[in-house]
């Protein structure tokens, strides 16, 4: 009689700290949940737009409108969302778009004008929404997610999310204002401050790099135009680490695993 064959002892390895699972599938936050992170979580919008909406009264949670943020929210409440119902995405979703020009930075439009998500073309299933903002003849980078968690920190001045934008005016620059732009600008709403200005390599002397990290609306054009110039053209070429290599206008992409640990985590 044989004897039996002796049974192989495997040790289990470790796993690692990120896969996919962990980074396109996370878990919503346990309940009781405050009500603008709830919505955040739905992909609507990122947590401080969802305050807003809260005390706007475009919430409500079993039929009746809440208008505090802190509102506490159970797994088994009815939250609606303009009058639709709301649940969490389980899923989290990351898209890389060069937005053309002539594109409304937005999920919907009244007036029928195309927008960005026109351009999925119905290819991503998740609801998503644009972090941030472009005006709507600005092109470049933009990223979509329902990650509001993701999409609050790449917002919030305080995490200096490095943009880099190139611009061409309507006529040559001289030293002398790119240094006040340097400086800083005085706008109606403070004072401008960018973290770098230059001419672009290799082109005309009406065409600068800007890098910045403040996000407030048209910061880059109302500088320039706060000294007479007018930007012909704005292109976002490079965000928080990400760049348009590869992705041609009007075309998007997911990001990588090893993008979304960079955001999420670098940053």
């Amino acid at each position: 009689m044989k004897r039996p064959a002796r049974r192989k002892t495997t040790t289990a390895k470790p796993k690692r700290n990120w896969n996919r699972e962990s980074i396109h599938h996370d878990k919503v936050s346990q309940y009781p949940m405050r009500l603008n992170k709830f919505v955040a979580h739905c992909g609507i919008c990122s947590r401080r737009q969802a305050i807003e909406y809260v005390r706007d009264g475009l919430v409500t949670v079993n039929g009746e409108k809440i208008t505090e943020p802190g509102f506490e929210v159970n797994e088994t409440d009815k939250v609606a969302f303009k009058g639709k119902a709301i649940r969490p995405e389980g899923r989290k979703v990351y898209i890389l778009m060069n937005k053309p020009r002539d594109v409304l930075t937005t999920v919907s439009d009244d007036r029928g004008r195309r927008t960005v998500m026109d351009l999925l073309k119905d290819k991503v299933r998740e609801r998503i929404f644009p972090v941030g903002r472009l005006d709507r003849n600005t092109t470049g980078l933009l990223l979509l997610t329902n990650d509001g968690d993701l999409a609050e920190k790449l917002a919030h001045p305080s995490h200096k999310v490095k943009k880099i934008y190139h611009v061409v005016l309507d006529k040559s620059i001289p030293q002398a204002d790119i240094d006040k732009i340097k400086a800083g600008v005085t706008l109606e709403d403070g004072v401008a401050l960018i973290d770098g200005i230059d001419y672009v390599e290799g082109a005309a002397k009406n065409e600068v790099g800007v890098e910045i990290h403040i996000g407030k609306n048209r910061i880059v054009r109302r500088i320039f135009e706060h000294l007479g110039y007018e930007v012909v053209k704005l292109d976002r070429v490079y965000y928080g680490g990400l760049t348009k290599k590869d992705l041609p206008r009007g075309f998007w992409r997911r990001l990588t695993q090893r993008e979304v640990i960079m955001l999420k985590h670098f940053i």
